[in-house]
């Protein structure tokens, strides 16, 4: 008897299915996956970063479904593609419709999360009249997004405000000219220069007061971890993790007799859930 093997998705594609899958409310989710497999979406149309649909309902008339996700900057996308142009692997991938398999690092090392953390980072509408949200016509719309994201990996990008053809476009210019690296004009190279210099010269002038300070202040040892002054937010950039990975992966299966498969699953969830509350957190976003 012959095997049969079924594809693994695209990592991008398991990334939101997994966003999907952190959703509380599996039932409601297990419907409106049911209302994209039986062709309830009757169309999927883009305009810009902005997601229109028609899912039909159990009324005559289609509901009318829009969903986006926060697009990034015009300075934000600027400083992602000049990150991209630094490395040719993810123009030749790009230019051939691949999704280059580091491509989070770009946006990570930016500040920035292509994907959404939570399905509530996702603005979602509908017409009909279920108060929930998401409703099984706005999840449809979810499920076959993810159908087209396996098609054309760029459709994640058009959501984050660029097309395909303005990245490439925008990745053809700069690796072409080298304004990645000419990109500042000497008046600004050298207004840089003595801002650094000054800097260096005021920390160098306090390393030397505190150090002054220092021997005649006996160290204790309870405020050893304490840091009082404020860090530079410049300096500090909150990033999800590269992958899906929680602890239970980290640390492997549970020495445990009842650690079944129901069991760990429930921990993959909440583990999930705190990470993603964390990161909420340290953004000071509402929960």
């Amino acid at each position: 008897m012959q095997s049969y093997e079924i594809e693994a998705p695209p990592w991008w594609v398991q990334r939101w299915i997994d966003l999907l899958n952190s959703y509380r409310f599996k039932k409601r989710l297990e419907r409106a996956r049911k209302y994209a497999k039986e062709g309830n979406v009757l169309s999927i149309e883009f305009e810009g970063p902005q997601v229109l649909a028609r899912v039909q309902g159990t009324e005559p008339e289609p509901y009318q479904v829009s969903l986006s996700i926060d697009p990034f900057t015009e300075e934000d996308w600027g400083y992602v593609v000049e990150t991209m142009a630094q490395e040719a692997i993810y123009s030749a991938q790009l230019l051939a419709g691949e999704m280059p398999e580091n491509i989070e690092q770009v946006f990570t090392a930016n500040g920035l999360s292509l994907f959404p953390f939570t399905l509530s980072d996702i603005h979602s509408k509908c017409s009909c009249p279920d108060p929930q949200n998401p409703c099984k016509h706005i999840g449809a719309i979810y499920y076959q997004l993810g159908d087209r994201f396996s098609e054309d990996p760029f459709v994640l990008f058009q959501l984050r405000g660029r097309t395909k053809a303005q990245i490439l476009d925008d990745l053809r210019h700069l690796r072409s000219t080298g304004s990645v690296e000419l990109k500042h004009d000497k008046k600004a190279e050298v207004e840089s220069q003595s801002s650094q210099s000054a800097v260096t010269s005021s920390r160098l002038e306090n390393q030397q007061n505190e150090g002054e300070a220092a021997v005649d202040t006996p160290v204790k040892l309870e405020q050893f971890w304490q840091y009082e002054k404020p860090l530079d937010p410049s300096l500090v950039v909150i990033t999800p993790p590269p992958d899906n990975r929680t602890v239970l992966d980290v640390l492997g299966t549970i020495p445990l007799a009842a650690a079944d498969s129901r069991v760990m699953q429930y921990f993959r969830e909440v583990y999930q859930l705190v990470s993603q509350q964390a990161m909420m957190s340290a953004l000071n976003r509402e929960t």
